[in-house]
């Protein structure tokens, strides 16, 4: 029998390459890269790079007529939107370690946006964990060491970002039925690469290639070969060994290892209060999950 790397390791090694993305793009923006540069080429190169590997895996990249607009607001959502929100939150504010924690919320929106679409339903117990986990973003907000300002609007920015992923995930639910999961990705950065590219045009024409430093580039290879293709590749083999539930608790680590990696490498500070309110966003997710199964839409 063939040798096979365990689905926990597997999901692991997925949480922690996403965890020291937060530390990677940070690094990338303070070391030549222009936000929507830096973005446009990382999901370009991850989204010829995931076509390749999911053609070759399963010798077609077409989908149904019907679907077409789906993926399609999927893209904008989750790649155009998204992106553009998370390169300017990491901008803005001053530690990444906040970006990471208040990335937490993620599951919250997921269930907010599934009871808005009627995908499934909310009891008290979830709108309860909603109310919890944003105190714990208000505490997050309320012991940013920087400029308030700048760290207000990248938090809200991470807000908007959670919140477009979660759509992102929504939307894709039904799609996960007729299609694998490698053609929605492939399909999905593909489409999603045009309105980006398209957006970040005048920084592509006005960045200052020479100034973007090796580890600035190594960073940038990071984002894309392991934070995109690679990680791609780990979770969707995990969760069809094991199940999108079990995939979604090793995500809920995401956070704080992000904080983790930012704290160490950057030499970034936590306000007691960040930390606090990273606890009081995790204490409001095991609230949620306690009150229903994770959903696949999760993913």
């Amino acid at each position: 029998m063939r040798h096979r790397i365990p689905a926990d390791a597997l999901l692991l090694a997925t949480v922690l390459i996403w965890s020291l993305n937060f530390t990677a793009v940070k690094y990338a923006l303070e070391h030549g890269f222009e936000p929507l540069v830096y973005s446009s080429v990382r999901f370009a190169a991850a989204a010829l790079l995931f076509s390749g590997f999911t053609y070759v895996r399963e010798g077609s990249l077409t989908v149904s007529r019907r679907d077409v607009w789906i993926l399609l607001v999927a893209a904008g959502a989750g790649i155009w939107l998204n992106q553009m929100g998370f390169v300017y939150a990491v901008e803005l504010t001053s530690s990444v370690a906040t970006v990471a924690l208040c990335f937490g919320t993620l599951p919250i929106f997921v269930a907010l946006l599934a009871s808005l679409f009627r995908v499934e339903r909310l009891n008290a117990r979830v709108w309860a964990a909603t109310g919890v986990s944003f105190c714990g973003v208000a505490l997050v907000a309320a012991g940013s060491s920087g400029e308030i300002g700048g760290d207000l609007g990248g938090i809200l920015l991470t807000l908007a970002t959670a919140a477009t992923w979660a759509a992102y995930s929504v939307a894709i639910g039904p799609l996960m039925r007729r299609y694998s999961p490698y053609k929605i990705s492939a399909v999905v950065l593909a489409a999603g690469c045009v309105p980006l590219l398209a957006s970040a045009s005048v920084q592509l024409a006005r960045e200052d290639w020479g100034s973007i430093t090796r580890l600035a580039w190594a960073a940038c290879v990071y984002g894309f070969l392991f934070a995109l293709v690679l990680t791609n590749v780990f979770w969707f083999t995990a969760i069809e060994r094991v199940g999108a539930a079990r995939s979604a608790l090793f995500a809920n680590l995401q956070p704080f290892l992000g904080a983790v990696f930012a704290l160490v490498i950057l030499s970034e500070e936590l306000h007691w209060l960040q930390i606090a309110g990273g606890g009081v966003i995790g204490a409001g997710i095991l609230v949620a999950r306690r009150a229903q199964a994770p959903a696949t839409v999760v993913d």
